[in-house]
């Protein structure tokens, strides 16, 4: 497996019985917290072995750090990464530090998965529906947090950390007990960046229903007053000729299903006679949300249609 697709991770065949899954990842602070940066980057790169129905094994820390700030605050980073790591049931057995001007930190990542059970992003099947395991809306309460640190409010950007730091293991346990055609985790590229990629890879349509996607609370309303990310933006440029909106959809919904996601749930392509099943192992391992969102239909690989 490796770029074809896009794919969350790639995966190298050791033998018959195992495959490496590797990946990584690795990002400036959004947080200000640097013991909730540390957390936060490490679950967001041990998302995409989860995302391809892999188990984590270690890591390498990756990290940028400028010289005049305090090696105390580089030490906390690494402890949230190192404490989330072993949450995840892995070491970080290694890694490398350059002096830059602004921080960086992240994982690269290494997996393993039983050759031709991992889980793609090009999977996905007419008829399955589309469930999404986290809410939404990381992208707009960081966004409002950096550059007018009063607007979140304490409750909003505590449930956007605590949902950033959460593993994925859960939901990817969930998905690979039942068995699911395809899955992606939602990041950077927001929700409809990344279902278009999904889309694309199975040369599949989608529908999504605004009104079913689960939103982080206060994140509609930080939107409403304009802290939207550049990358939202993009996001929304990029897709643009791949989706087509119903008219009931409001603009604010547009941004918000666009929004740049970091450590975001996964998405899950799963035939519809199992959904129940895995809305229920969802739900007993502990996924925030096992939120039915849309549907693959037939149709122009990578299109998307937005409905209320």
């Amino acid at each position: 497996m490796g770029a074809e697709t896009g794919d969350d991770a790639a995966v190298y065949r050791l033998g018959e019985a195992v495959a490496l899954v590797l990946t990584v990842d690795f990002f400036p602070p959004i947080v200000d917290d640097p013991y909730a940066y540390g957390q936060i980057s490490a679950a967001n790169s041990i998302s995409d072995v989860y995302a391809m129905g892999g188990r984590p094994i270690a890591a390498l820390a990756i990290t940028a750090f400028p010289r005049d700030l305090p090696p105390e605050v580089l030490a906390k980073v690494l402890a949230g990464g190192a404490d989330k790591a072993a949450e995840a049931g892995i070491a970080i057995i290694g890694g490398h530090t350059v002096n830059d001007a602004e921080p960086k930190y992240g994982l690269a990542v290494i997996g393993t998965v039983r050759p031709g059970s991992q889980i793609t992003n090009a999977g996905a099947r007419p008829g399955d529906l589309l469930i999404l395991t986290k809410a939404i809306g990381t992208g707009v309460i960081t966004t409002a947090a950096k550059n007018s640190p009063r607007e979140p409010g304490p409750a909003a950007l505590k449930g956007a950390i605590e949902s950033m730091s959460l593993l994925n293991r859960g939901a990817a346990e969930a998905m690979v007990a039942v068995g699911v055609n395809a899955a992606t985790d939602v990041t950077g590229f927001g929700l409809t960046g990344h279902l278009h990629g999904m889309m694309l890879g199975s040369k599949t349509a989608a529908r999504i229903f605004t009104g079913r996607v689960p939103l982080l609370a206060g994140a509609r309303e930080l939107a409403l007053a304009g802290f939207v990310a550049g990358g939202t933006v993009r996001n929304m440029e990029a897709v643009a000729h791949a989706v087509t909106y119903h008219p009931g959809v409001q603009d604010i919904d547009r941004t918000l299903l666009s929004d740049a996601q970091t450590s975001g749930g996964l998405l899950i392509s799963v035939p519809a006679a199992k959904a129940g099943a895995l809305a229920a192992e969802l739900n007993k391992r502990g996924a925030p949300h096992a939120a039915v969102v849309g549907e693959v239909i037939g149709g122009e690989a990578g299109r998307i249609f937005i409905e209320p």
